[in-house]
């Protein structure tokens, strides 16, 4: 058998030209018959022997180096004679379709020649450190030869056309997105060359063109509209860089157009006194306001302008409610109370809706309207704090939710609205004291409404603020059911001792010290008739408990006195001190205000009250003389047999006593143990702590209840080390030392 002809390396690669050659022809289109796999295959063949032979050491180099040269040099050459001539007279988008095209060209010629040569770069390129691929070997000699001379009038014409497209002419768009991808691929994985040669210059035009548009909306649209077409660029510039450029640059395109469009004109938009933020929002334009929302979202630090015109009208709002309610205040309208609040949980719903609706609960427009709410909840409204006005719009609502004919339904939502304000309360500890002791009057005095109202409200007081918020209250609720069982033991008790059974009927209830409000009692010479009832009810509950001492409360209490005037006898309805002057009566015509100060060993101040109320008020029990309108210790008192009435049942109330001062001193006295405490909290559990640490520590820990003053933080301090709990470190003043 005939061994085959070896063939020289120039015979070899002359049939190598001979196949390259005809690539050619079909990548031009010229009649030519595509390659049949016995061609392919033989100049694989070739390849292959060339770079298996192996060369004595003498020569200069191996074929397979020499194979490398020849590969590049068919690139080099089908540049020079091909494709460099293509673009002679070409420019704009005829020029860039010839570059698109070339570049195609060039890629489906590298890759069939890369078949052809593949044993050459898997034994021998990728074994020389420094030499391109063969696949790459023709993405460089087009950056070269090509690219280098035409990236600019590549660019600037795809620019064009972009710019074209964004004024709505139609575009070749796949001829667009080649021409941005050569840029990417030109690099072979290094994206420095789509950075600086492309993608830098497309983003600087995409601003030019959005500032000119935004200097032209900006004089002829209002808000609403100038968002609407900044929204529609912003949608049209997504897709646009999703379709054509690399992922790399889709956030800085759009960064760009955002910072052009709605960073630049910011407070022009937002601020304008007719279509801006604070006029959509008097309007209720919510399409509007969530349009900017979504928009000035996505800009780091865009949200906070319009949080704080959301901040700041919201506050407008609540100063005005406030100035209405001190006009209330001034003019003496009725219920001015609930009327506040209710305008302030209508405002509070009101813009929950816009935070909810229009700004998707963001955490900036929560904290903007907390902030707002936190202004106007905390003024006082003609000396009357907020903490009052809420606690008195509760105990209004519990005392006629019945009268009012409300559903339980409708309580209820009332009440988590308020929990919700009080979160805006600086003194929640205030609201608490006033609302216990209108809870306090609602409990003795049985005051209507629904008792499970004021278990339910403390149940939702107690889940927002903790349990030592409504210990105090829920002790006073389970004293009256105590009380109640205990009516019922003592009016048994009377059935089985009739002789300790007075010749009225008795009412007692017994309160816990510390957990009702604190009230003035005295040692107030009772009518024998109620000495009588004392007395019994002493041994009652003497068989009940003998560890608990009773102090009697008589401001607290209420007496039915039958009083019986000459035309008729009418049922009056008054405290046990009235009662306890009215019985006076009994035994004498005429008192004078000495006399009955000595029998009833009382204090002047509260008997000008009671006398005030009996011989100067509407209805005239006592007769006065003289017939003046103030009490005085020279006045002398007679019984009014010829009073009358048309109801034979009246009440005769006390006037009321301001009690006000009181409260805020014991809430003040309050706060400086609850500081105290606090303070030795944090000093027992650290031991060593610093003084500004300590102070703020300290007011976090109460701010669930009050926010304490740096002042009074001070100085609870100093009295701390005075009672030795802390001490000043000696070598540090502003560290602290737990003594234990």
């Amino acid at each position: 058998m005939a061994s085959k002809k070896k063939l020289s390396f120039d015979e070899s690669w002359a049939l190598m030209e001979q196949g390259i050659a005809k690539l050619k022809k079909i990548l031009k289109g010229l009649p030519e018959p595509p390659c049949a796999s016995e061609e392919c295959m033989t100049l694989y063949t070739i390849v292959y022997d060339l770079c298996s032979i192996e060369l004595p050491s003498a020569q200069d180099c191996s074929y397979s180096q020499r194979l490398y040269v020849n590969y590049g040099e068919v690139f080099e050459e089908h540049m020079q004679s091909d494709i460099l001539p293509s673009f002679e007279d070409k420019r704009g988008e005829f020029m860039l379709r010839e570059f698109v095209k070339q570049w195609e060209n060039i890629n489906v010629m590298g890759r069939w020649l890369f078949r052809f040569f593949e044993y050459l770069d898997r034994f021998y390129v990728r074994s020389q450190a420094g030499l391109a691929s063969l696949i790459e070997v023709p993405v460089v000699v087009f950056r070269d030869r090509v690219y280098k001379d035409l990236k600019r009038d590549v660019r600037d014409t795809v620019i064009a056309l972009i710019d074209e497209e964004r004024e709505g002419e139609k575009i070749d768009r796949a001829l667009v997105k080649k021409a941005a991808d050569i840029f990417v691929g030109i690099g072979i994985l290094d994206m420095d060359f789509y950075q600086q040669d492309f993608e830098e210059q497309m983003i600087d035009d995409a601003g030019c063109y959005y500032l000119r548009k935004a200097s032209s909306w900006i004089l002829n649209d209002s808000c609403p509209e100038y968002m609407i077409k900044a929204e529609e660029c912003l949608k049209k510039e997504r897709d646009r860089a999703a379709y054509y450029f690399h992922t790399r640059s889709e956030s800085k395109l759009i960064e760009k157009v955002q910072h052009e469009l709605l960073v630049v004109h910011r407070n022009q938009l937002l601020e304008n006194e007719k279509s801006g933020c604070r006029a959509l929002i008097s309007q209720e334009k919510f399409d509007d306001l969530s349009r900017i929302f979504r928009l000035y979202d996505e800009i780091p630090t865009g949200l906070e302008p319009v949080a704080g015109i959301l901040k700041q009208y919201i506050i407008g709002q609540g100063k005005a409610l406030v100035h209405q309610a001190e006009e209330g205040v001034r003019n003496k309208t009725a219920n001015m109370e609930q009327n506040f609040v209710g305008k302030i949980l209508e405002l509070h719903d009101k813009f929950m809706a816009y935070v909810s609706i229009c700004f998707g609960d963001h955490k900036l427009f929560l904290m903007a309207l907390k902030e707002a709410f936190e202004v106007f909840c905390n003024e006082s409204i003609v000396e009357i704090s907020s903490a009052e006005i809420l606690a008195t719009f509760c105990d209004n609502l519990f005392k006629n939710s019945d009268a009012e004919k409300l559903s339980d339904e409708t309580v209820e939502r009332t009440m988590d609205k308020v929990i919700v304000l009080l979160g805006y309360f600086k003194y929640k500890d205030l609201f608490a004291e006033f609302y216990r002791k209108k809870l306090a009057r609602r409990l003795l005095f049985d005051k209507g409404g629904n008792k499970d109202y004021d278990k339910t409200f403390l149940s939702k007081l107690k889940q927002h603020s903790g349990g030592h918020f409504t210990t105090k209250m829920e002790g006073m609720i389970t004293d009256v059911v105590l009380a109640r069982e205990n009516q019922t033991a003592l009016d048994d008790w009377f059935s089985s001792n009739l002789n300790e059974k007075p010749r009225f009927d008795l009412s007692v209830m017994v309160l816990t010290t510390g957990s009702w409000p604190s009230y003035k009692f005295s040692d107030l010479n009772l009518p024998s008739e109620m000495v009588k009832g004392v007395e019994s009810f002493k041994k009652f509950y003497g068989t009940k408990t003998k560890a608990r001492k009773l102090t009697w409360i008589y401001s607290l209490g209420n007496c039915h006195v039958n009083g019986k005037f000459e035309q008729k006898a009418i049922e009056l309805i008054v405290s046990t001190y009235q009662a306890a002057c009215l019985m006076l009566f009994n035994d004498a015509d005429r008192l004078s205000f000495s006399e009955i100060l000595t029998q009833l060993n009382w204090n002047q101040g509260d008997l000008i009250r009671v006398l005030h109320s009996l011989s100067c008020s509407k209805h005239k029990i006592l007769n006065k003389e003289p017939n003046t309108k103030t009490i005085s210790q020279s006045d002398s008192f007679e019984f009014n047999a010829k009073f009358t009435d048309r109801m034979r049942r009246i009440r005769i109330p006390l006037p009321p006593v301001d009690d006000k001062r009181k409260i805020n001193e014991d809430v003040g006295k309050d706060r400086r143990h609850n500081i105290d405490a606090a303070l030795v909290r944090i000093m027992k559990s650290r031991k060593v702590l610093g003084y500004q640490q300590l102070i703020s520590e300290c007011v976090e820990m109460l701010s669930h209840s009050f926010k304490p003053e740096i002042k009074a933080i001070k100085s609870r301090i100093d009295d701390l080390i005075n009672r030795e709990f802390i001490e000043r470190d000696s070598k540090d003043p502003t560290m602290f030392n737990y003594l234990a």
